[in-house]
């Protein structure tokens, strides 16, 4: 490689990663500001540092054609109906759940949304700053793509706008429901808005498809593209603001507290807080299948081999199966704990003590009730949120006139992440992770090795992960540093180094729990941002995450167990 080639890559994942720290540092700006304009002279660092980073999550964004696939991407994850909403209010959980304000949740990111009036959308941050930055990148993305679309509508100066505009804004105001003939009319005027084939608009359009909205790949380009045109002809800017008592509250783990007082409290109602616990940081259905599926599913399918249950659990269709197994784990001491503090992280507790092990997959010898595990699972965190709650859950709890502490032996990390160095649905074991935009390492022993997967059936890679801080914040060159630098870099996540934050400090410093308590971190991937076509923005994993899942809880539960 020439030496002008590597600086010219040198140079662009050095632009890159100067960029993510200048959003880094404009967003918490422009929280202490407490209000900007996105299109304003307010948002134009926001703006020109993602346009110059342009992640690959958000496709073309640096292109004058529309970005389809980043836009899904980013619409599934904030609430319906904002792309209408002039002004944009951050807040803190502020009581309207006791309102008569229906709560939106969006269909991939689990928070509270509140339409307020034609022009309001209140979005409840309850996760920490990380949430804060997911939303900003993704609004600031979905007003760069809306002027994208006035500026091939808007003829002159006085507002005219093109032919294309007017089709488009006749199909979308029409209180008829349109037929396949309208339809397809309209796809056509609004491909040439968006700069897109009329084939590419049919493949996206059922994507962006609701059961009461079956239009809304149009309603959303319609409304973009209107609220933009105001900002340009009548200068009526959009809004994003920070409630007052969002500024106040962020960074005083308010809710993690909440949360976590709410386990430990029902641990020592149940009599299970002096006994050895392991966390698991795991989605909500693996541990409770891989230990109850066996015992719960007779005939037909028991028969199947175990992954093909699991996959068969994961569709949507098979929910009386998973009504069966959560059944038999709530008569066999599973305890399940609903969130109500706003972090969005439900809990499961296992008292091992009351599991029939003889139903299922694993062997379990200890015999003295004091001594046998309870395992408590949390749903995933959500970037800087996973130290607000381990932190909180890993202090000692106060109980008859004394403190507490609790006996963790060992926490476990199960997630999904970018991987570099192979494909969806490789495993990654990290023994390091690493902060972006700092030097900030943290090395650990990891009870989990490559070959404790080794005869899985799946490929496994050993080596740094890098935490960063936010998934759609990344481009090729940035990662391709990573990869190819000696940091040794095989994937990315959002959690890993607030988790081991939260444990060091506590294992090590505050002394809080035991000083060598076993750590396991294992990341299943759920895309490659260096291919193109296998970023998050081409889709889930669909049944290719079962396998990775369920052979990293079997390995996680033994060890656990074996231990």
């Amino acid at each position: 490689m020439s030496t002008t080639k590597k600086e010219q890559g040198r140079t662009r994942a050095q632009e890159s990663s100067s960029a993510i720290e200048r959003m880094y540092i404009t967003m918490r700006h422009l929280f202490n500001r407490g209000f900007y304009k996105p299109m304003g002279v307010s948002g134009e660092t926001l703006r020109e540092a993602l346009l110059l980073l342009r992640p690959e999550i958000y496709g073309s964004i640096g292109e004058e054609k529309a970005e389809l696939e980043g836009l899904l991407y980013v619409v599934d994850r904030l609430p319906q109906g904002i792309e209408e909403c002039t002004f944009i209010n951050l807040t803190s959980d502020e009581g309207y759940a006791n309102s008569h304000f229906k709560s939106i949740i969006p269909p991939k990111r689990r928070r509270n949304c509140y339409r307020i009036d034609d022009e309001q959308m209140n979005i409840e941050i309850t996760r920490g700053r990380s949430e804060i930055y997911d939303i900003l990148t993704h609004l600031t993305f979905l007003f760069v793509e809306s002027h994208k679309i006035s500026k091939r509508v808007i003829i002159d100066e006085d507002g005219s706008t093109v032919r294309d505009w007017q089709k488009l804004e006749n199909a979308v105001l029409s209180s008829n429901k349109l037929t396949q003939k309208e339809r397809e009319i309209a796809i056509t005027h609004t491909a040439n808005i968006l700069g897109r084939t009329f084939h590419e608009l049919t493949d996206a359009y059922p994507k962006f498809a609701t059961e009461s909205q079956p239009e809304r790949l149009l309603h959303i380009v319609y409304w973009l593209g209107k609220l933009a045109i105001e900002e340009t002809i009548n200068n009526v800017k959009r809004t994003i603001t920070f409630s007052p008592v969002l500024r106040e509250r962020l960074g005083h783990h308010i809710h993690g507290e909440i949360w976590a007082d709410t386990i430990k409290t029902a641990l020592h109602d149940k009599g299970l807080l002096e006994r050895p616990i392991h966390i698991i940081s795991a989605n909500m259905h693996s541990v409770m299948n891989s230990l109850f599926a066996k015992g719960a599913l007779k005939g037909a399918d028991a028969k199947k081999d175990i992954f093909q249950t699991y996959e068969a659990l994961s569709d949507s269709k098979n929910g009386h199966l998973r009504a069966k197994i959560e059944k038999l784990a709530l008569q066999n001491g599973m305890m399940s704990i609903k969130d109500t503090s706003g972090t969005n992280i439900d809990i499961q507790v296992f008292d091992t003590d009351k599991i029939d092990f003889s139903k299922t997959e694993f062997k379990y010898l200890e015999e003295v009730k004091e001594k046998k595990a309870v395992l408590i699972v949390m749903d995933y965190a959500f970037g800087e949120q996973a130290y607000e709650t381990l932190d909180e859950l890993l202090k000692p709890i106060y109980v008859e006139d004394k403190d507490v502490h609790l006996n963790v032996e060992s926490i476990s990390i199960m997630g999904k992440a970018g991987i570099l160095q192979g494909g969806k649905g490789d495993v990654m074991i990290p023994n390091a992770h690493i902060f972006e935009g700092t030097a900030d390492n943290y090395p650990f022993k990891n009870e989990l090795s490559k070959d404790d997967l080794s005869d899985c059936g799946v490929s496994v890679y050993e080596g740094t992960m890098v935490t960063v801080l936010g998934t759609s914040l990344q481009n090729k060159e940035i990662l391709k540093f990573f990869k190819k630098s000696t940091w040794n870099v095989i994937g990315l996540e959002m959690e890993g180094a607030h988790y081991q934050k939260a444990i060091q400090a506590a294992s090590k410093v505050r002394g809080n729990i035991n000083e060598d308590v076993k750590v396991r971190y294992a990341y299943y991937a759920s895309d490659n941002p260096l291919e193109t076509g296998a970023t998050l923005a081409s889709g889930g994993l669909g049944t290719s995450g079962v396998k990775p899942t369920y052979v990293i809880t079997k390995k996680i539960i033994e060890q656990i167990f074996n231990s």
